[in-house]
């Protein structure tokens, strides 16, 4: 608790002195504007701010500036790098940036994407509760499949699904993958991504799914696998599955590749009341335990859409809960983890959150990093946060943006902003 103090201490100290720079008129504020661009190559460097700096100096050295600036959240050190031309050599050094990954990680941002044709919006610091402009660089359009872990996001073109990126949306660094084997169109796929913390070397799943020509019932699904640390691609599995097809949500978590299959059969002119299943692959082991089918998970309920993701090595599931004589309409939200392939039901978000988006489809946008879970509606840009930890439901800070036209819609995904990680 003393060393949590001090370091809450050193924040309030330093947030001063950024604050007595930008009232004296020597700090650049258009670096990082809140709803303004963010871009980490812009940095105020005035020859009258040397002057402010030369105290700072004289109290701190180097090596104990880097460790306190270290703590704070990034925004704030991008701010930081522009009190003066010092601080600014400090917080865009690479031994600066290596450093970081020594520090505990930051709370998870969302990117709300706020066009239905351009990839350009903001994203939303649950710490400082500010939203920020961010450009993005390699996507096209928001429709791009994306997936993210620890730092790095992992994007795929929905179109012929062979262009591939892994970038850092905070330093702007991205790198192109080679085309992924298997099918050259799909029908459906599925993009996730893990990093080692440790190694920073990463695993780029696709799971593709497409009908076998002239019988609906029956789907070929492959699962194909990328190695940052060999940059090779491997077709682990490839397989026919019978009144299942596969969907476009799935994630890495422990080692084993979970993915969401849809049910293809009707039962009397009509789908059964639970339409989704869950698939688990080993892919540390190259295994799924025999076919695929045998992994099968059972949802908790109907639900009308489902979503993945990985907190803390834990599976964690967002979905929408169907009603009983309509599954197909949605009459609330859950999170379920999975344990040992059983589903424990972790929350339901209140009516009065449920109420708070409006009206809203069968399907939405949820994706979670650490201990926080974000949930939008497409059909506009209210953004809700469930803090796993604690328990508590709360809406973010109001998005900068507005709903100009009734059709108008949104979607997004959260990432871990970090400077120490490159594709």
């Amino acid at each position: 608790m003393i060393y949590i103090s001090i370091i809450r201490d050193v924040e309030i100290f330093l947030q001063i002195i950024m604050d007595v720079a930008w009232d004296i008129g020597k700090v650049d504020d258009d670096l990082l504007k809140e709803t303004d661009e963010f871009d980490s190559s812009d940095h105020s460097d005035e020859g009258n701010q040397d002057a402010f700096a030369v105290s700072l100096d004289i109290v701190l050295p180097d090596d104990l500036l880097e460790r306190i600036l270290s703590f704070l959240p990034v925004a704030s050190i991008f701010r930081a790098g522009s009190v003066c031309r010092r601080w600014h050599g400090i917080v865009s050094s690479k031994r600066f940036q290596r450093n970081l990954s020594h520090v505990l990680p930051q709370k998870p941002w969302y990117f709300m994407f706020t066009s239905s044709h351009e990839p350009c919006g903001y994203a939303y610091d649950p710490i400082l509760k500010k939203w920020y402009g961010i450009d993005l660089a390699c996507i096209e359009s928001p429709n791009w499949f994306v997936a993210s872990s620890s730092g790095l996001v992992s994007f795929m073109d929905n179109d012929s699904r062979s262009r591939l990126y892994v970038c850092n949306p905070i330093t702007k660094r991205w790198r192109k993958l080679g085309e992924p084997p298997g099918l050259k169109f799909s029908d459906y796929s599925a993009l996730a991504i893990s990093v080692d913390r440790s190694s920073n070397y990463y695993k780029l799943s696709v799971v593709k799914s497409k009908q076998v020509p002239d019988n609906f019932s029956q789907w070929e699904l492959s699962i194909h696998i990328y190695e940052s640390k060999s940059m090779v691609w491997t077709t682990f599995l490839t397989e026919v599955l019978a009144g299942w097809r596969g969907g476009d949500e799935s994630v890495i978590c422990g080692g084993v590749l979970y993915f969401l299959i849809y049910s293809t059969v009707t039962r009397g002119g009509r789908h059964p009341d639970n339409r989704h299943g869950l698939m688990m692959y080993d892919i540390s082991t190259h295994s799924s335990g025999g076919p695929l089918l045998r992994s099968f998970i059972s949802m908790p309920c109907p639900l009308t859409c489902g979503r993945l993701m990985n907190l803390r090595d834990k599976l964690v599931m967002v979905g929408g809960i169907g009603k009983h004589d309509k599954p197909g309409i949605i009459k609330g939200i859950g999170i379920w983890v999975l344990h040992d392939k059983e589903w424990q039901e972790m929350a339901k978000m209140p009516h009065k959150f449920f109420q708070g988006f409006g009206e809203i489809d069968d399907v939405f946008a949820s994706s979670g990093y650490d201990d926080l879970i974000f949930i939008q509606s497409y059909g506009g840009p209210a953004l809700l946060v469930f803090d796993m930890n604690q328990k508590q439901w709360r809406w973010s800070q109001r998005s900068p943006v507005t709903k100009r036209f009734p059709l108008q819609l949104y979607s997004g995904f959260c990432f871990e902003p970090r400077l120490d990680i490159e594709p």
